[in-house]
């Protein structure tokens, strides 16, 4: 069931999370952001992991209004089909680069060469964009790879890690503090404010890991 909170004074979230993420959830939160977006009194649509922050002017507009208005607009919304580009990523696994590849291996009951090979076999998605400029929240993480995230998150992760935590895969944009277990690093550039694109992937894109060579 779909849920609506207040998210501060001119904040809605809409919570469509039921059960396991649903890619044509994500979709049609991809499609209802999109429909919002050009109302000057939207000042901002943030699509998350099943769920969308949507921040308005609510001078202008009361929050039951927005509300209802979200609602509609989520009711009607269709899953969203994007323009993709299919992103490859090298990657170093293991050793230095990849700390906690045996500590997932032994969860997952592989060998360290099979996990990364399952890692490696997945094609992911990009489903949202978050926690820090850059980071892509990825679908498509083999269910055996599906390890919680650590209870005590590290308090630096090395820009270009390449993450698993949870049912998700990601990538490190910078260096910061992550509870995401680390597989491997990247040396691409994956977020550069002077960029004309900051980011370098974008919703809905694919990503395909291969080995460094």
């Amino acid at each position: 069931m779909t849920r609506i909170h207040m998210a501060g004074a001119g904040g809605l979230l809409l919570d469509a999370a039921d059960g396991p993420f649903s890619d044509t959830t994500q979709r049609r939160i991809w499609a209802t952001s999109r429909a919002l977006n050009p109302r000057p009194d939207v000042l901002q649509t943030i699509p998350g992991v099943n769920n969308l922050l949507v921040t308005f002017d609510a001078v202008q507009t009361d929050p039951s209004v927005m509300e209802e208005l979200l609602r509609t607009v989520w009711t009607q919304a269709s899953a969203e089909e994007v323009p993709s580009r299919e992103i490859v990523v090298p990657v170093v696994y293991g050793g230095e680069f990849g700390e906690d590849l045996a500590l997932v291996a032994r969860f997952a009951n592989l060998t360290e060469e099979e996990t990364i090979d399952a890692h490696m076999a997945s094609r992911y998605s990009v489903a949202a964009i978050g926690a820090m400029a850059g980071f892509v929240y990825l679908t498509g993480l083999d269910p055996r790879l599906a390890i919680p995230r650590r209870d005590s998150p590290r308090l630096r992760v090395e820009e270009g890690a390449v993450v698993i935590g949870g049912g998700h895969a990601g990538m490190m944009p910078c260096t910061s503090p992550s509870g995401w277990h680390i597989l491997g690093r990247t040396d691409l550039c994956l977020f550069d404010a002077f960029r004309p694109e900051p980011g370098l992937l974008r919703l809905g894109d694919t990503v395909r890991f291969v080995r460094a060579s």
